[in-house]
């Protein structure tokens, strides 16, 4: 059914064959929606890690899919039972979409629900997402932007944002305590920075990469350590600045083999490791967990995912939490970010500018450049 103001099609940038590039096809505009569904004219979009596992067929998604599950925009349509959105609405899209409502996942507590195995897909990893002039969120699972948030800072929270908000979330720390990030320098590493320092806690930011070392730092991390100097230095240097005992949790963001390990060797004893990375496979040693009593904790997305997204994006706009990013104009220049992050040296994330009248109009009003 025709939605006045839409057009019937759009332009998309897809998966379609496993380990090629996206290919750029002319579709249908989503204009049939389901009772829970926001349209959303996207404004902009970005690039997670996660995205070149669903390239990879990591996810066994079915083809064509529309990438990425970071994205925002303003609302142009609403299903018949949304009630908390409008026409006009900006709006940061939820990854989960279509909760099945009736397995023990969506039954039980609410920091389960986003659990829930019947899920009709994840945004851009199983089902289309943004890297598109429109898209179909979830209005249970999606938050409206507070009005100091730009577009440019809300797309990458949909996932960078919102996963490391529930790696400290899950682990649960008071200020004064001291949380490590292995993998602190990338895109969500320096949010991470950001986030715990605000939250009052003290922030030990591990990166093997210099430009990633200078990011955590820059970010807030009140100390930094390069982790090619071998994980006994690195541990030595955390007993250091935690008289001894190591940090209360460790977050590890990176997937380099020996990531978690280096999260669990730098924990006190019974902490928590909190897993946020996707490798094949996490190896940690058994005296860690056996002899130290390290508990390590799993962590997708975030528990109470719409409250906490909720949280985390007024957070961002009470504290002036800045994402670090590699604008692209247009989404016929994906394939120049996807080759900037691919290269190593994107320092960050990469977003792309969707509608790019609306983000300018955006900064005059702000009075940005």
């Amino acid at each position: 059914m025709a939605i006045e103001g839409v057009p019937d099609k759009m332009l998309a940038a897809q998966v379609t064959q496993y380990n090629k590039p996206y290919a750029f096809n002319t579709v249908s505009t989503p204009t049939s929606l389901s009772e829970y569904d926001l349209l959303l004219k996207v404004k902009v979009a970005s690039l997670c890690h996660t995205d070149s596992m669903v390239s990879a067929g990591i996810f066994s998604t079915k083809l064509p899919c529309t990438a990425s599950h970071e994205g925002c925009g303003e609302v142009v349509a609403l299903g018949a039972s949304v009630k908390d959105f409008q026409k006009g609405d900006r709006v940061m899209a939820g990854i989960p979409y279509n909760r099945c409502g009736q397995c023990p996942d969506c039954l039980g507590p609410e920091e389960f629900k986003h659990y829930c195995p019947n899920l009709e897909g994840h945004l851009g990893v199983t089902t289309h997402g943004a890297f598109a002039e429109y898209m179909l969120a979830d209005a249970r699972e999606s938050s409206r932007i507070p009005d100091t948030v730009t577009y440019e800072t809300a797309a990458p929270m949909a996932c960078a944002g919102i996963t490391i908000w529930g790696g400290l979330v899950n682990a649960d720390l008071k200020a004064g305590e001291t949380v490590a990030l292995v993998g602190a320098g990338g895109g969500l590493g320096h949010l991470g920075c950001q986030f715990a320092k605000a939250l009052g806690l003290q922030v030990i930011g591990i990166d093997a990469k210099d430009q990633g070392l200078d990011l955590a730092r820059s970010s807030g991390a009140h100390v930094v350590i390069d982790a090619r100097r071998g994980k006994e230095k690195v541990v030595e240097e955390v007993h250091k600045v935690t008289d001894g005992k190591g940090v209360d949790s460790a977050l590890t963001i990176s997937d380099a083999p020996d990531a978690a390990a280096l999260a669990c060797a730098i924990t006190k004893m019974h902490g928590t490791m909190i897993q946020i990375a996707q490798p094949p496979e996490v190896s940690v040693p058994f005296h860690e967990l056996i002899f130290r009593d390290i508990r390590i904790h799993g962590s997708l997305i975030s528990p109470r995912l719409k409250s906490e997204s909720i949280r985390m994006l007024d957070f961002v706009a009470d504290h002036g939490i800045s994402v670090k990013t590699n604008p692209f104009f247009g989404l016929r220049e994906i394939p120049h970010m996807v080759e900037l992050a691919h290269s190593g040296k994107m320092a960050g994330k990469g977003v792309v500018i969707i509608d790019e009248d609306e983000i300018r109009k955006e900064k005059e009003r702000r009075g940005m450049s």
